[in-house]
């Protein structure tokens, strides 16, 4: 086999290669899914479907998720001004994880006619996986506050995982700030019967020393006051 045609042939395997290596990557898949929200609003209740979809996106050792509404939940029997509105929603985890997260966003930025079917801005968190495996993420409860007064949007439909990710556990399988059970703060270390023992112990050698100390200064002093003598 010439030169070149062994480039071509090696080339030709190196592009095979490196398409299998693709295909064997993890691998994201999304949907929009239709959620039948039943609300719970000052004035009554209220039913809206809005086509959702979540999407992700790698960010450090976790992924940013953003959830997005393609139709308006809801309605306020008043204007709601510029900023008048603020939402948030949690998102239901399945498959290797389990639990919720909570996704928020900007009040509105603009005002929202009366009567008129609320459109959510698109809301974000941060997932960080606790284990490795097909996590999949659903559309969970919408929370809408304005005016003082708050509206709850539960899916009744069971509508199935608008995204599933193929992720790694990260290092330490810690959550982050937007999964249920975080936001944990720097906290003091705690001490138990083990630490309390060596503070017993270090207080005890403390007053030995001390004792020592005392004793050694009491019998100089008592030689010299024979010496004296």
């Amino acid at each position: 086999m010439s030169y070149r045609k062994r480039t071509a042939a090696l080339a030709s395997a190196a592009a095979l290669a490196g398409s299998a290596v693709l295909l064997a990557a993890p691998t994201a898949h999304a949907e929009v899914v239709d959620v039948n929200y039943q609300c719970k609003t000052p004035i009554g209740d209220k039913s809206a479907v809005s086509p959702i979809d979540i999407k992700g996106v790698k960010s450090g050792s976790g992924y940013k998720i953003t959830m997005s509404w393609q139709k308006g939940v809801s309605s306020s029997p008043v204007e709601l001004g510029k900023g008048a509105m603020n939402p948030s929603a949690t998102i239901e985890l399945g498959g290797a994880d389990s639990g919720t997260m909570k996704v928020t966003g900007p009040a509105n930025q603009e005002a929202i006619p009366a009567d008129t079917p609320i459109k959510i801005n698109d809301l974000s968190g941060t997932y960080t996986p606790k284990k490795t495996g097909k996590v999949t993420f659903t559309a969970g409860v919408l929370t809408i506050k304005a005016l003082g007064t708050t509206t709850t949007c539960t899916p009744s439909n069971d509508p199935g995982p608008s995204l599933t990710l193929e992720v790694t556990a990260a290092a330490g399988g810690g959550s982050t700030g937007t999964q249920s059970g975080s936001d944990s703060g720097a906290e003091l270390p705690q001490t138990g019967p083990e630490d309390s023992a060596i503070a017993l112990g270090t207080l005890g050698g403390t007053v030995l020393l001390a004792g020592a100390a005392g004793a050694l200064w009491l019998t100089r002093r008592n030689q010299a006051v024979r010496v004296r003598r």
